[in-house]
């Protein structure tokens, strides 16, 4: 029935989403070890250095070339030239050519070497065509040098480099600050004594001494102590969550006022937070329909500039201009064409949305996914835990058999529940505890699925389940069963015969109710599927002012009503615990499983809340919208840009005195490049805390 966990590799491209195949792409974390993960990090950093050294050294060699070139001359009305000026010139601009381009020629190369020719070989062509052709005129060809030309476009094209690649940083920080989360050594207990060892030496089964203020260490459970911890930057959940003995604890949460002991359970690798970064690497590299759409559109771009460049050269040598002019325009041409902005419109959006996601609780599995979440017109919640809070209480026992009274029903239905996680079973023990009820062990004890459990009890076979059960047994359901409350009755039967019922209340989560406004007002339907019976569910239906629900719904059932839905026309998402909901999550076109947190490897779904906070889920669709906009935007940005500009850089304006220079043709690339960027960047306001 399970999805298998990776559903989504098939589609997903391990290359880097990386734009200029420079090893910036926004994904790079590639030198990722579970302690530190710093070594893709400073990679990083030290191209960003070397783009600003070459940069200003550019810069400072571009002042005297200007200076001596006889074209500025000419423009500004002034004459300098030095004794062998031209030889001078060529100096400076064969330094700017080989240091200032070297990374543009060292792209080039390994475009050609993958076959997929992009922008480093436009700016490569360019560079490469004005500098030769301008030693050319050195050394003896008729015509004008283009060395002015060669080292501001140079230089300008550093400092879009540059300014580019640290947005790209910015957007992979948001990893870094997981990354760094955890501390970097823990104190472990050694019976009397305590060691201070570096975190990468503690050991599953280790003791360890988490002060107050302190980094959890690693995940473990609580063995003493109880304190209040701060799960807010793996979770997105701002307020402190109180822990107790034998509560888990999350590596990188951070402890509140008291101190703990911890036993641990997963260091390095299988941790948690471990589990996150890789799941956002992954969905950073994961190539989503966006993604292939703008790097198609990049490719066809490198080659449309190449035709145009060509074709430009031979268009004007035919109208007879000379040369030199002609090669001037398909130089700026080629420049003005770089798809750069293009290569960066999506991964930068990619990297941000996924990482900022993932510090508000979202972790994003399936690109597409999220990205269609904007799609969603119906939403199917699965009730318990999510709309209402999966905390219940027992409101009412009763009796239906004079042979046992209602301590004696509790007595034996607690017997059942005593071993299972599930909400109704974990209410009932906890009133057996309040009334101190001695619980009896029970034997051959098993599930009836979806309908309750059966075991024997001091040698009575004795049930706990549902109404269904009764229906299908033709078992009188008591008149007095159901109140108007919205409350969940399971049945208690003694050797096949009803004894008696347990009555149990689940608040409904003051959250619920934002969020179905905020549903409501982006045309989402909301439906509930729960296993409780039609009143109650009629009873929280009303109450949340849902647009319907579905009651006494087997797990398996749940596939059929997201099938059902789907029939309608409808793009379904489905919000459910992720494990007995699998095959639902799997069959809805977003599958949203709701997070108990740590097991976040287990799940099968599209998009996982750490949460099982409604909110988070408008906030999901909300931000799955503007992230899909940001795209929209960046791509109709980036394409708009060239389709204005080449034309220009080609000369289509020559008959009304307008042709654009190759230096201005850089200035308007790397501005595009930037302001792309920066779009990009604004999508970090779009998601609430």
């Amino acid at each position: 029935m399970e999805k298998h966990q990776h559903h989504d590799h098939s589609q997903m491209n391990h290359d880097k989403t990386d734009h200029s195949k420079m090893d910036h792409g926004p994904g790079d974390h590639s030198g990722h070890n579970p302690a530190h993960g710093q070594m893709g990090h400073d990679h990083h950093k030290m191209m960003i250095a070397d783009f600003r050294k070459r940069f200003w050294t550019t810069l400072v060699l571009t002042i005297p070339i200007l200076f001596l070139s006889p074209m500025i001359q000419d423009f500004f009305g002034y004459e300098f030239l030095l004794p062998g000026n031209p030889y001078f010139l060529f100096g400076l601009s064969t330094i700017v050519y080989f240091y200032g381009g070297w990374p543009f020629l060292k792209g080039f190369w390994s475009e050609i070497k993958q076959g997929a020719p992009g922008m480093m070989t436009l700016i490569s062509m360019a560079i490469s065509v004005a500098y030769f052709y301008s030693t050319a005129t050195v050394f003896g060809l008729k015509g004008q040098d283009f060395f002015w030309e060669l080292s501001t476009l140079i230089a300008i094209m550093l400092l879009g480099h540059w300014i580019e690649m640290k947005s790209v940083l910015g957007a992979s920080k948001a990893l870094q600050l997981l990354v760094s989360m955890m501390p970097a050594d823990a104190h472990r207990v050694k019976g009397e004594t305590i060691e201070d060892i570096p975190l990468e030496a503690v050991l599953k089964d280790d003791i360890i001494l988490v002060k107050p203020g302190e980094k959890v260490p690693a995940d473990g459970t609580i063995v003493e102590g109880s304190s209040y911890l701060n799960e807010s930057m793996l979770t997105g959940e701002s307020k402190p969550v109180k822990k107790e003995e034998k509560d888990k604890v999350i590596g990188g949460s951070v402890n509140g006022n008291s101190t703990l002991k911890v036993k641990v359970e997963h260091t390095g690798k299988d941790s948690y937070l471990n589990k996150v970064i890789t799941m956002v690497e992954e969905a950073q590299k994961t190539k989503s329909k966006m993604q292939n759409l703008s790097d198609r559109a990049a490719k066809w771009l490198t080659y449309i500039a190449l035709a145009i460049g060509f074709g430009t050269l031979a268009v004007w040598l035919a109208l007879g201009f000379p040369f030199v002019y002609a090669l001037e325009r398909m130089v700026t041409v080629m420049v003005i064409a770089c798809p750069h902005a293009l290569g960066l419109a999506i991964p930068l959006v990619v990297a941000i949305s996924t990482a900022v996601s993932a510090q508000n609780g979202l972790l994003i599995r399936n690109r597409t996914a999220f990205e269609e979440s904007r799609k969603i017109s119906a939403l199917l919640f699965d009730k318990t835990g999510t709309l209402t809070k999966g905390d219940f209480g027992v409101t009412r026992i009763q009796s239906v058999d004079d042979n046992y009274s209602q301590d004696e029903v509790l007595r034996l239905a607690s017997a059942l529940e005593q071993s299972s996680e599930h909400p109704i079973a974990v209410g009932i023990i906890k009133r057996a505890q309040e009334e101190k009820v001695t619980i009896p062990n029970p034997l051959n004890f098993h599930a009836i699925t979806g309908k309750g459990v059966e075991a024997t009890v001091e040698d009575k076979p004795v049930k706990v389940v549902s109404p269904g059960f009764l229906r299908d047994n033709n078992i009188l359901i008591p008149k007095d069963a159901y109140s108007d409350a919205a409350e969940t009755v399971v049945f208690v039967l003694i050797e096949e015969k009803l004894a008696g019922y347990i009555a149990l209340a689940d608040e409904i989560r003051s959250e619920s109710q934002e969020a179905i406004q905020v549903f409501k007002k982006n045309d989402i339907k909301v439906l509930m599927a729960t296993g409780d019976n039609e009143k109650t569910a009629r009873a929280v239906s009303e109450k949340l002012g849902l647009d319907g629900y579905y009651a006494e719904v087997l797990p398996h059932q749940k596939v059929e009503i997201v099938e059902e839905l789907q029939r309608k026309g409808e793009f379904v998402a489905m919000t459910g615990d992720g494990v007995n909901d699998a095959p639902a999550l799997a069959k809805a076109n977003v599958g949203i499983a709701v997070g108990s947190g740590t097991d976040v490897a287990a799940e099968t779904a599209d998009i996982i809340l750490v949460n099982s906070n409604p909110k988070d889920i408008a906030n999901l669709i909300l931000f799955g919208k503007a992230t899909y906009n940001k795209m929209i935007q960046n791509l109709i940005w980036a394409t708009a840009y060239n389709v204005v500009a080449i034309p220009l850089a080609a000369g289509v304006l020559y008959s009304s005195g307008f042709v654009m220079g190759p230096a201005v043709g850089a200035v308007f690339m790397s501005l595009s490049t930037i302001i792309v960027a920066i779009n990009a960047q604004l999508l970090r306001r779009k998601i609430g805390r």
